[in-house]
């Protein structure tokens, strides 16, 4: 069976080593939505299949295809032991973010971006420490011996340091690879990433430059149903990895 978007036809699905693909389902989940006319980047054209309604369509073939390679590229890090950091600050995408990051195992930074954060990692993770010290003398029920007012300071730092660190705060060092779900939202990830020689993998929607990405996945980034679906796949294939 095949689908067909704006003249081009799509497999139903791609199996690679079990891993389904479904573009009618992408269709369903919204992924081939772009963005309207004004908001195109050059650099996406050939990932557009056609306009409908006066907004960008994207050839989900080609997305199809560039989901496979991220994701293979993801399982190549997580086989070698290392360091994916998933970045996805958005309102709407924080919750799936932060919950495919926990089921992955991977660092995750849901919050704003905090500038330095690969570039001057050694001051964050002063930070981090910091926060990992004090969270600790309260499980242990240190703070007790300070005065109400004094505990009640402590306890809104810690919530203001938990809103910063919390998903990054086992991060030893920085990540061999990030994984942008919106690059203009986290365009200053991308920056630092690219300063500090990180592969970066990112959902790229029709305003985005996809030669900034190493690994881009064209697609809707507005979405939660999109950017659930890409982040389910990634989720699918990693625990089918560990379990190899």
């Amino acid at each position: 069976m095949t689908t067909t978007i704006e003249g081009k036809k799509i497999k139903e699905k791609d199996k690679k080593d079990n891993l389904e693909i479904n573009p009618e389902e992408m269709l369903k989940m919204g992924l081939h939505f772009g963005h309207r006319l004004s908001q195109i980047h050059p650099k996406m054209k050939d990932y557009v299949s056609g306009i409908k309604n006066g907004v960008y369509v994207i050839d989900l073939e080609k997305t199809a295809e560039k989901l496979k390679n991220a994701i293979e590229f993801i399982k190549k890090v997580v086989s070698e032991g290392k360091t994916l950091l998933l970045v996805g600050t958005k309102v709407q995408t924080k919750d799936i973010t932060k919950k495919i990051a926990k089921e992955c195992g991977f660092p995750y930074i849901t919050e704003r971006w905090l500038g330095g954060t690969l570039t001057n990692f050694k001051t964050i993770k002063k930070r981090i420490d910091y926060f990992k010290d004090l969270e600790g003398r309260k499980n242990k029920g240190e703070l007790e011996k300070y005065t109400k007012k004094e505990k009640i300071k402590i306890e809104k730092e810690l919530k203001d340091l938990e809103k910063k660190f919390e998903g990054i705060k086992d991060m030893s060092q920085i990540p061999d690879a990030i994984f942008v779900l919106d690059v203009k939202k986290d365009n200053l990830a991308v920056k630092e990433a690219k300063r500090k020689g990180i592969k970066i993998i990112a959902i790229t929607d029709t305003n985005n430059d996809p030669s900034l990405i190493d690994y881009p996945i064209p697609a809707n980034d507005d979405a939660v149903s999109s950017v659930t679906y890409i982040l389910e796949k990634v989720k699918e294939a990693i625990i089918k990895e560990k379990s190899n």
